[in-house]
């Protein structure tokens, strides 16, 4: 029987010549940590409605969705013609524009804790800047993060993520203290350290999810603890936002976070971010016409791209078939029929495991199950971690690659509202095989 690497080997054959292009220009020959599937990547040509397609013209159903960006598919119509339409009239305006204003009301309609908001390019530029803000409100210096918890690549969110630590200065990890996902523990941290800012969380658990905070319990929870001991609550809605309802983590759960993060879904697809909250902390960017609170005390803040015309076009369409046409009901629907097919592909297998997962992320464990409900899995930390290592979650995404579907990091399948039943069903079909691939092959 032909191995999964070969029939990878083969079936993605022309990828081999890009990624050795690739090695010769790139570092690690990739552009992103997580694009790396061994034994090289697909390269991927085009893509639409919920395929992409690579150099060697395999249609390959997607669930990595831009990494998480694109609610509603690929080459969605309404942005498409958003863009083209903003292409003609400027790219680049070099100024306050129009654009900026509506594409700010877009966002503040869905989001109402928000009373300002700044945009950035990219989410690790949004929880830079948002920490920076908490540390001129409150004038201390340390911040709370949680065990594996990503919230971009800068140095003051790096420890315990899932990253290495090359290159961070002791002094900055000095400054960032992380905590376990337990309420009670941050009360402690919190009543022995006076000098800490902020507490950030990713809203449904670290790596988007992959392991699960026991929601809106730990949230609601979080709030008042920060709330208590004066300490600035800050959601990372960059994957959560506009996913989990229309108006994120803290709109599906009643939070009124004192900072929001967001990006992905906020900008369409196209490379876009923002920080919002509270009026009185965002006018802390502000100038006053003080020449000394202008040039030492205020938080600057650039960025050459931040809301430029095209980002701002692709968000607002986005934004605005969000909150009108229904789209995340559609994808959620569909992912549950994800879900429940992949539980039932488990069970006729006779393999271990089980997915779980809430609105329109749906991920799995292999190796494991548990008697959670499949929405929020109560599997600890450990456990899921053991189930999932990175070795098993490349050799499930080359293995479903080879049956036509990509994962997103090989362990979750991120929905979009172009995701059809005809495609959910190819999808389970596509993981049933590819669990007797991995049989067949001992690695289950």
């Amino acid at each position: 029987m032909t191995t999964i690497e070969a029939r990878y080997r083969e079936m993605f054959g022309r990828s081999i010549d890009w990624y050795e292009r690739g090695k010769s220009l790139f570092a690690g020959g990739i552009t992103h940590q997580t694009r790396f599937t061994s034994p090289f990547p697909a390269y991927i040509d085009y893509a639409e409605g919920p395929y992409k397609y690579d150099v060697d013209e395999n249609q390959i159903i997607d669930y990595v969705m831009g990494n998480g960006s694109l609610l509603m598919g690929h080459s969605q119509p309404a942005i498409i013609e958003a863009i083209r339409e903003q292409v003609s009239r400027g790219t680049h305006v070099g100024g306050a524009s129009t654009h900026e204003v509506r594409y700010a009301e877009a966002v503040k309609s869905l989001v109402p804790s928000l009373e300002r908001v700044r945009f950035t390019a990219s989410g690790t530029e949004s929880t830079y800047l948002a920490l920076r803000l908490t540390r001129a409100f409150t004038g201390k210096t340390k911040i709370i993060k949680f065990h594996e918890h990503f919230h971009g690549w800068h140095d003051y969110v790096t420890p315990e993520s899932g990253q290495a630590l090359g290159g961070v200065p002791q002094e900055v990890l000095d400054t960032v203290i992380v905590a376990p996902v337990d309420i009670a523990a941050v009360d402690s941290i919190l009543t022995q350290d006076d000098d800490i800012a902020a507490v950030i969380v990713e809203c449904n658990g670290a790596h988007y999810g992959t392991f699960p905070l026991q929601n809106p319990q730990f949230l609601h929870d979080l709030q008042e603890v920060t709330k208590r001991h004066g300490v600035l609550f800050i959601m990372d809605e960059v994957i959560t936002g506009f996913r989990l309802s229309p108006g994120g983590a803290q709109v599906r759960w009643g939070l009124e976070p004192d900072l929001t993060t967001m990006a992905k879904i906020i900008a369409g697809g196209q490379p876009g971010a923002a920080v919002g909250g509270r009026a009185d902390i965002m006018e802390l960017m502000a100038f006053r016409n003080d020449p000394k609170w202008d040039n030492t005390g205020r938080v600057p803040q650039g960025g050459t791209y931040n809301a430029q015309p095209l980002t701002a076009a692709a968000g607002v369409a986005a934004l605005n078939a969000i909150a009108n046409e229904g789209v995340n009901a559609r994808a959620d629907a569909m992912a549950e029929r994800l879900k429940d097919g992949l539980n039932t592909a488990f069970i006729r297998n006779e393999v271990a495991g089980h997915a779980h997962g809430i609105s329109s992320i749906i991920h799995v464990n292999l190796g494991a199950d548990c008697d959670c409900d499949r929405g929020i899995c109560t599997m600890p930390y450990q456990q899921i971690y053991d189930t999932m290592p990175a070795a098993a979650t490349r050799t499930l995404r080359r293995a479903m690659l080879v049956n036509g579907v990509d994962m997103m990091g090989g362990r979750a399948f991120i929905v979009s509202s172009a995701h059809d039943e005809d495609v959910i069903d190819r999808t389970i079909d596509a993981f049933s095989q590819s669990l007797k691939d991995l049989r067949a092959e001992g690695e289950l």
